[in-house]
């Protein structure tokens, strides 16, 4: 069965290959790990990786019910302390390798991924310490990252604005992202369930809204990717990773956050992205990256393909139409075949190309992490078993 290869490949191949980068002498785990498998001990440490780190483990011992791994989540939480701005509210971008303020940006995105690492410990453990500075976080994204039409992207460590390179791309200097609001909603879904107050539901319900009425573009069948202050689209752009992810990740928040007679424009939306993704991007060997301007871009991205999988899965339950159904099935067999890497010792490649060549990306960075290909696993572990 499906569910049972997921299951031996996160604990056979996932969770080990990062249990193995845990920084015993300066805490944490390490942050960068070469296409030739070689650790960099001094690499700097990202909040994303970190706070994704702590996520997956934590995550892992709730849903597998197996407590080996809350130690691995605990040192991913200690070591999260390292990036919090005591003075100044909030977590920075970077820390060095001994834990000390590198990258002092306080990126929204940022702020988001930590709320989520947090939840995911507070609901794995009960512990009431990581809600509190989860829900810390939530006031400090509420408070500090918005202004009147929304959330802005970048700030210096006082909260100033700063401009958003983190997340643009392609020329474009987005004011605002579609990748920070999907992730800022499913912080808050994740807040919610462990313990998060009316508030939080509210501003994850007000996401969804403006994910529907200003991000969604209905004639297109696709999440518009970066805009301007008052949500213009910059880039004819087409994220086939970004909206089979939204396609499931807005449906599990909107399942969370809102009543059932709420629901139903959301799922026409989820739906229709996944129909959309399906017909532009599915291949027999994966998903096809993205598309700017017509431009068809076929690298095989690790965390696209991983998204593939749970998108098309979710809208298979959603409509039960098969042809879903086996997208699902033929993500899970290229990324066997193409994406795990086959070394001892590897986890997944970064990306591939066409004919399943590694492009060469490095095997951990802070933008590489165990998150999306464990989520994969365990969503559907949970799900199915």
């Amino acid at each position: 069965m499906l569910v049972n290869e997921l299951e031996r490949h996160l604990r056979e191949k996932i969770l080990p290959f990062w249990e193995k980068l845990a920084d015993d002498e300066y805490g944490g785990f390490y942050g960068w790990v070469d296409k030739d498998l070689l650790v960099d001990p001094k690499a700097h440490k990202g909040c994303i990786l970190n706070s994704r780190i702590l996520w997956t483990f934590a995550t892992a011992a709730r849903i597998l019910g197996d407590g080996h791994y809350l130690p691995f989540a605990q040192r991913a939480y200690d070591f999260l302390q390292r990036f919090w701005d005591e003075p100044n509210g909030g977590v920075y971008w970077s820390v060095t390798h001994d834990g000390r303020p590198l990258d002092t940006t306080k990126h929204t995105y940022c702020q988001a991924f930590a709320i989520y690492g947090l939840a995911a410990y507070a609901r794995a453990t009960g512990l009431q310490e990581p809600l509190e500075k989860a829900m810390q976080l939530f006031d400090v994204i509420e408070e500090k990252c918005t202004d009147a039409g929304g959330y802005g992207e970048a700030f210096m460590a006082d909260f100033s604005p700063q401009s958003n390179e983190k997340l643009s791309e392609n020329g474009v200097m987005a004011s605002r992202t579609m990748n920070t609001l999907i992730h800022v909603l499913e912080a808050y879904a994740e807040l919610y369930r462990a313990g998060g107050s009316e508030r939080v539901r509210r501003a994850g319900a007000a996401c969804l809204e403006t994910l529907l009425h200003k991000v969604y573009h209905p004639g297109k069948q696709r999440l518009e990717v970066f805009f301007d202050a008052q949500y213009g689209s910059l880039l004819n752009m087409q994220s086939f990773g970004h909206d089979i992810e939204a396609s499931w990740l807005m449906w599990d928040a909107v399942q969370c956050l809102l009543p059932p007679a709420e629901q139903q424009p959301f799922r026409q939306m989820c739906i229709a992205l996944a129909e959309s993704v399906h017909r532009l991007a599915m291949t027999d060997h994966g998903l096809r990256n993205e598309m700017v301007d017509g431009v068809m871009d076929e690298v095989r991205v690790w965390w696209v393909q991983a998204e593939a999988l749970l998108g098309f899965h979710n809208a298979f339950e959603l409509t039960g139409d098969e042809r879903f159904r086996q997208d699902a099935l033929i993500q899970w067999n290229v990324i066997k075949r193409m994406i795990v890497d086959p070394r001892p010792g590897g986890e997944w490649y970064w990306s591939v190309h066409e004919d399943g060549t590694p492009t060469g990306r490095p095997i951990v960075e802070e933008w590489k992490c165990p998150y999306h290909n464990s989520r994969m696993c365990l969503r559907m572990i949970e799900q199915l078993k």
